[in-house]
């Protein structure tokens, strides 16, 4: 009897903390009946992804890879993984910030032909999930001593390259490069790539308006 007044509180900690656990990992307890939606990309999507959450809430199981999406090298690694064996209908993606960045010898750490070859790989492997897919355009940098370096003339360049790989595979676009440019005072830290949380959460509602109108319909019975 002892034994079984034991088990009982440990038998609910861990179902009461399973949904916690997730969420805190950026994947939600899902609703089976809704569409799953992927969120790939660095720190810049990690600060958006709860107010998509809670902007979709009710349309869509939003969920975000576990970590910082990097550079396309380590997606190249880590995209089975990420992807896991669920059926995801849509995924918004991104790359660039950490490939353009460079070091003391003024090189990107990726440069741009090897980042047009791997995100050319990257889409081909995307594709395959049969996913509907939306690019992620890689936001503004801004002037200043960046540490590690950063050029906005790069992420111009590097959002050119990504944009004739899309364009060449039909996939869709989320500009938030375009959509941050005149915003970027008011919404972005100062010398920093990084986003307000106000600001991250007016990167979201531009995420959710390319997002929520490419959602599969609801069947009906």
């Amino acid at each position: 009897m002892k034994l079984f007044a034991l088990i009982i509180p440990l038998v609910l900690a861990v179902f009461l903390a399973g949904p916690a656990h997730a969420r805190k990992r950026g994947q939600p307890a899902g609703d089976p009946k809704l569409p799953r939606v992927l969120l790939i990309g660095d720190s810049i999507s990690k600060g958006y992804t709860p107010e998509v959450q809670k902007l979709l809430a009710g349309k869509a199981n939003v969920h975000r890879i576990p970590t910082n999406g990097g550079q396309t090298t380590k997606g190249l690694e880590n995209l089975k993984a990420w992807l896991g064996d669920g059926k995801w209908d849509l995924i918004h993606f991104n790359w660039g910030l950490h490939d353009l960045k460079f070091g003391t010898d003024g090189k990107n750490f990726v440069s741009p032909e090897d980042y047009e070859k791997n995100l050319r790989e990257l889409v081909s492997r995307l594709k395959a999930t049969n996913a509907k897919l939306i690019w992620c355009a890689t936001t503004p940098v801004p002037d200043g001593d960046l540490k590690p370096g950063r050029k906005n003339s790069d992420v111009l360049a590097y959002n050119a390259i990504a944009r004739k790989i899309m364009d060449e595979n039909g996939v869709a676009i989320d500009d938030l490069y375009t959509f941050a440019l005149p915003q970027l005072k008011q919404i972005q830290l100062r010398a920093n790539v990084h986003f307000s949380p106000g600001g991250s959460a007016v990167l979201a509602k531009q995420v959710v308006a390319s997002i929520e109108p490419a959602l599969p319909k609801p069947t009906t019975p």
